[in-house]
Order: structure tokens, then C-alpha cells, then sequence
């Protein structure tokens, strides 16, 4: 039989939904606007400001010449490798899978992090949180031991799981700043549930998990810190979605079959690196940048590296909006519109990356302007170097040519600033999760 507490709470819940079905829609998603959630949004329009690199082309060329070095090092490497040796092939990567004992050294992940997030520590500087309950039924008061339970802490945590689980989350998961989720040594999908709300937070990594079949959750009463309780309307569907926060990395992620976005960036949010992913089954892909009114976007800054865009993909890999956007050594195949698209002036910068069209002759451009005449996008810096198109895919290039004004003695020295689109499988090969066992190599 039921508590009275519990029957009193379910009451509480359905008048609260009630409630919110009257409300009119947030694109933050929350409900009422406390002055707790009031202070979280001040801090956080703060931290993106700081996080806001005034020289970005520094950033982009570091990881160009990390790149340079690894092929170098592969190369030079590749014979005298065991079998079952390290066999990564990109710097991320390179950084950590050479160590068989992973499992020990697991806050070394990271020194790996490149491009815009590369700041980002997530719970590096706190103690190790295991999973044990994969259950999600309690998102007002979450049970210890539950992944809900362990995101809403204070203090930084690094998160692992003690064995194979499926998590059916029943609300979105609220992050609280400085955590990571790190699914090496178990096989961790979240899937038929709601997904990751990162919202109003910093230092964010997501590492090594599966998200597919990700629906929207109907909202209300959602503890998002253990201090605070917030009021929720009806999520959108995304598997992770960013909003108004900044150092985030999200790495060997398998994703699919979300209702909304796989992946959205918006409101606020910058400093992200989005790496060694891989994408399938899914119509918009990625939002960087929800409006084309919301200019505060303009400081947005996002790196996306040797990630895999396969089978049943429709467009928005990415599609973006105001920022900057270094999109490098990626492989493409088979997009059903497009591959990367935007509107209000982005600065996208394309480097080595490998563009297989459908063979629809309609899809065959790798881009798309959207909301805007040729006269106002041809000055929108759209540029491609060193890319590859294959099937007849093209790149529709525009506004001024890409300047490596900042190259490193280093960068120099080895002459490759990136690879060209021809390495980008090679690159990219390892993308998703990836099967890590105690005691041998990923």
C-alpha cells in the first residue's frame, strides 16, 4: 500500500504539471524563475564572457599542429606495434588509450581535451562517485547511488559505474557543475527516457556512453542540486542539451534516435569540444545557436573533432548560428540535406575533413544559408581547407580566406597544420564508445 507521503506527493505532482501545462513555454524549460536559478544564470553569463578566447585562430591552429604530430608519430609507429598495442590515431586519444592502466589513471583523460573546451576539467579536482543503481525513480529525492543522485552534488565528482547498466531516466538529468561521467569498464547506455540537461553550469565531461531513444519528459517537481528543487515544462527530447554553460566536453559518445537534437549548444553557451563521437539514425543532428535573434550567441566558440557522421543522418551536423565553429578532420557520409548549415553570420572554418555525398543529386552541397539573400552571406567567413569531397559533394565557400597568422615554432618546425580529409577515416576511426576492459588497452 502506499505511504500517505507518497499519495500526497503524487497529488502535489499532478496539480504542479497541471500548472505548467498553463504556463507559457520557457526555452530554458524551467517553469518558475527562482531566485536561486536567477543567480545560477547571472554567474554563469559571467563565466562565458571569461571563457571567451579574443584569439581564436591560436586555438584553432593548436589543434591542427597536434594533429600534424600524431599522424607523424602513427606513421612512424604503426610497424612496430604489437598486436593489441596502442593503436590511436589522434591526439586525443593518443593522450590516454596507450595506457594499459587506464583504469587507475583515469583523471589523466584531462590533459587530453583540444580545441575550445580544452579548459575544462570536470570532476578531476574531486573523489571518485560509483554507480550502482541504474533505477531513476525518485527525480524529487534521487537514492544514492543512482546516476540523478550523483550529477545534483556540490562539489566535483568523477563518476564510474560499477557494471553494465541501461539507465531509463524519467526526467531530464540536471547536471551541477564539475562533474564527469566516465563510462570506461562498463557498457552504459541511456536510452527510452529523457536525456542530459547541462544548463546554467561549467566543467562538464561526458565520456564513453550510449544515448539512443531519447523522448521528451513531461516535467514538474526535479531536484537539480541538492540545495535547490526547480519547477520543469515538457523537455524537448534532446540527448544532451547545453544552455547557458561553458567548458564542456563530450567525448567516445554513441548517439541516436533522439526526439529533438542529439547535441544542442545554445543561449549562452560556449567553450565546448565535441570529439571522437559518433552519430547515427537521426534527422537534426546537432543546434548550435537556437535563435537568430539571440545575439549573446556571438561569443559562442565550439570545436568539433574527428567525429563519425554515418548512416541515416537528414542535416544540422552542425548547424550554427552567430560563433565560431571549427569543424576538423571529420568524416561525413550520406547526408539526406545537408551536412552543415547556418544563419546570422557563423564563422565556420572546415579543415580536412572527408564529405561523401548520397547519391541524390539534390544533396550533393555539403552547406546551407538559411534565412538570408546571397548578398548578406557572401561576406559570412564559410571556408574549406584541405577538405575532401567524394560522390560529388561540394562546399559552397564565402567571406574571407583563412589566415594562419599564429602558427607555432612547433607548427612550422613539422609543417601540417591538419591533416587533409584523405586521413580523416583513419582519424576518425575509433569514434564512439569504446570497449575498455581493466588491465588492456582501450
Amino acid at each position: 500500500m502506499a505511504s500517505i507521503y507518497s499519495i500526497r506527493m503524487s497529488i502535489l505532482l499532478l496539480s504542479l504539471l497541471y500548472l505548467v501545462a498553463l504556463l507559457p513555454k520557457s526555452n530554458a524549460k524551467i517553469a518558475e524563475m527562482d531566485e536561486y536559478l536567477r543567480k545560477k544564470a547571472e554567474q554563469s553569463h559571467v563565466e562565458y564572457i571569461k571563457a571567451y578566447v579574443p584569439n581564436p585562430e591560436a586555438v584553432t591552429e593548436e589543434i591542427s599542429e597536434e594533429v600534424g604530430e600524431t599522424m607523424v608519430h602513427h606513421i612512424t609507429k604503426r610497424r612496430h606495434l604489437q598486436e593489441g598495442g596502442n593503436k590511436a590515431t589522434n591526439p586525443i586519444d593518443r593522450c590516454w588509450r596507450g595506457d594499459r592502466n587506464w583504469d587507475q589513471n583515469r583523471k589523466r583523460l584531462v590533459d587530453c581535451v583540444l580545441g575550445f573546451g580544452r579548459h575544462t576539467t570536470g570532476g578531476r579536482d574531486g573523489d571518485f562517485y560509483v554507480v550502482t543503481d541504474n533505477s531513476d525513480d525518485n527525480v524529487y529525492n534521487p537514492r544514492p547511488g543512482t546516476l540523478r543522485h550523483a550529477v545534483i552534488q556540490t562539489e566535483p565528482l568523477w563518476i564510474i559505474f560499477e557494471h553494465d547498466m541501461l539507465i531509463t531516466l524519467k526526467q531530464e538529468l540536471i547536471f551541477a557543475s564539475d562533474k564527469t561521467v566516465d563510462g570506461r569498464g562498463a557498457k552504459v547506455r541511456i536510452a527510452y527516457g529523457a536525456g542530459f540537461t547541462i544548463q546554467f553550469v561549467h566543467n562538464v565531461i561526458i565520456h564513453n556512453i550510449r544515448m539512443d531513444n531519447i523522448v521528451p519528459a513531461y516535467g514538474g517537481l526535479i531536484r537539480d542540486a541538492v540545495n535547490h528543487i526547480g519547477l520543469r515544462t515538457i523537455s524537448d527530447g534532446d540527448a544532451i542539451s547545453i544552455y547557458g554553460s561553458n567548458n564542456i566536453w563530450i567525448d567516445h559518445v554513441s548517439l541516436s534516435k533522439a526526439t529533438d537534437g542529439l547535441i544542442d549548444a545554445i543561449e549562452g553557451s560556449t567553450a565546448i569540444t565535441i570529439s571522437n563521437c559518433k552519430f547515427n539514425n537521426h534527422n537534426a543532428v546537432m543546434l548550435l545557436g537556437a535563435h537568430d535573434s539571440t545575439t549573446e550567441d556571438k561569443l559562442m566558440q565550439t570545436t568539433i573533432a574527428f567525429n563519425r557522421f554515418g548512416e541515416g543522418l537528414v542535416q544540422r551536423m552542425p548547424r550554427c548560428r552567430w560563433g565560431l565553429f571549427h569543424i576538423i578532420n571529420n568524416y561525413y557520409s550520406h547526408w539526406q540535406m545537408y551536412a552543415i548549415g547556418g544563419s546570422a553570420n557563423p564563422t565556420i572554418i572546415s579543415q580536412g575533413n572527408r564529405y561523401k555525398a548520397s547519391d541524390n543529386s539534390n544533396t550533393k552541397q555539403v552547406t546551407k544559408r538559411e534565412y538570408s539573400t546571397e548578398e548578406e552571406w557572401q561576406n559570412w567567413q564559410w571556408q574549406s581547407e584541405g577538405d575532401v569531397f567524394v560522390n560529388g559533394a561540394y562546399f559552397k565557400a564565402s567571406g574571407p580566406k583563412i589566415k594562419h597568422n599564429h602558427w607555432s615554432v612547433a607548427t612550422k618546425r613539422h609543417m601540417m597544420k591538419f591533416r587533409p580529409g584523405s586521413y580523416a577515416g583513419r582519424l576518425s576511426r575509433y569514434a564512439g564508445v569504446l570497449k575498455c576492459v581493466a588491465g588492456k588497452l582501450c
